[in-house]
């Protein structure tokens, strides 16, 4: 059980129930955050990844390798997804503060994308 004011991705849904367009869903099995279709927070589940992280859509890279080289006890990165703008987070360390800058940065870059294409479920034979 997290303790009174831990900062679990139940905060990361409340910060972003404040913006426009969010919608709670699933990719893979794990809860994530979605905007225009396209996810922007969620729940990494790659075996590497430490517990209690999320995964957070950024800028770009630039805006990663200055997130890690500023502050590598809370922010980190494993090779799945080195090759996305993505940044691991470490919740038991981020304050909410930080936290909420990412969250916006991440759904202003991504409602910028045009809506996703919804994929058509395989039909069942």
């Amino acid at each position: 059980m997290a303790r009174k004011g831990a900062i679990t991705f139940d905060t990361v849904r409340e910060i972003a129930s404040t913006l426009p367009g969010v919608e709670e869903s699933t990719a893979y099995g794990t809860p994530v955050l979605r905007v225009n279709g396209h996810i922007f927070a969620g729940i990494p589940i790659n075996r590497e990844v430490e517990p209690d992280s999320a995964a957070v859509y950024l800028s770009g890279f630039e805006e990663r390798d200055a997130l890690l080289a500023e502050d590598a006890d809370t922010y980190y990165l494993k090779p799945h997804y080195e090759p996305y703008p993505v940044v691991l987070v470490r919740l038991n360390r981020v304050t909410r503060e930080a936290l909420e800058d990412l969250v916006l940065a991440a759904h202003r870059v991504v409602s910028r994308k045009p809506p996703a294409k919804r994929r058509a479920k395989p039909r069942r034979k």
